[in-house]
């Protein structure tokens, strides 16, 4: 059941299908430029978001080269460093990594990167699996704001925003029409 939006919540959409289309299109051809033997990488998608984002991304990757690129399905809620302070019980989904990591190129994959802290409870994960030869990461949206000193290898647009918005990526996998939402709270 879809959460209830907050009264006065003020919406507007910056991105629409296209041009998200456009950018993980872009996003697929970064990866394909640095990584030249596809036959050692293998995208990671965050639950839930990452992992549309990281299927559609090895679409693109197969449509432009031919090649079917791993993907992976990481849940990183024991990982999370406000597990503690939570009232509610998380809900653990099953991790599922197509493969051993070692001496894998890992690219994690994610909608928005935001303070750092999704990313490295992700790394924490993937490093509790093996040790892979190398993390890449690969986000839609980053909109800034870091506590954490993380930086995308490949993002698909940068959008800053107030410390009062909030930005979401919407999936038609998830029943919704592709596209990224400005959220604004007054």
């Amino acid at each position: 059941m879809p959460k209830k939006e907050k009264p006065n919540t003020r919406e507007v959409r910056i991105i629409d299908r296209e041009k998200m289309n456009a950018l993980i299109n872009q996003l697929a051809e970064r990866i394909l430029e640095k990584n030249q033997d596809l036959s050692e990488v293998t995208l990671v998608g965050i639950r839930s978001r990452g992992t549309h984002l990281a299927r559609r991304i090895a679409e693109k990757i197969f449509e432009k080269c031919g090649n079917r690129v791993p993907v992976g399905i990481l849940d990183i809620t024991l990982y999370r460093d406000d597990l503690r302070s939570r009232i509610d019980q998380p809900m653990l989904v099953r991790t599922e990594i197509p493969g051993p990591i070692e001496d894998r190129n890992i690219i994690l994959v994610d909608d928005v990167l935001f303070t750092g802290r999704t990313i490295r409870a992700a790394m924490d994960g993937i490093m509790d699996m093996g040790r892979a030869r190398m993390i890449q990461l690969a986000v839609l949206v980053d909109r800034g704001f870091r506590e954490l000193p993380i930086r995308a290898n490949y993002t698909g647009e940068y959008v800053p925003i107030k410390s009062d918005q909030t930005i979401r990526v919407r999936f038609a996998e998830d029943g919704e029409e592709d596209g990224v939402i400005l959220r604004e709270v007054p």
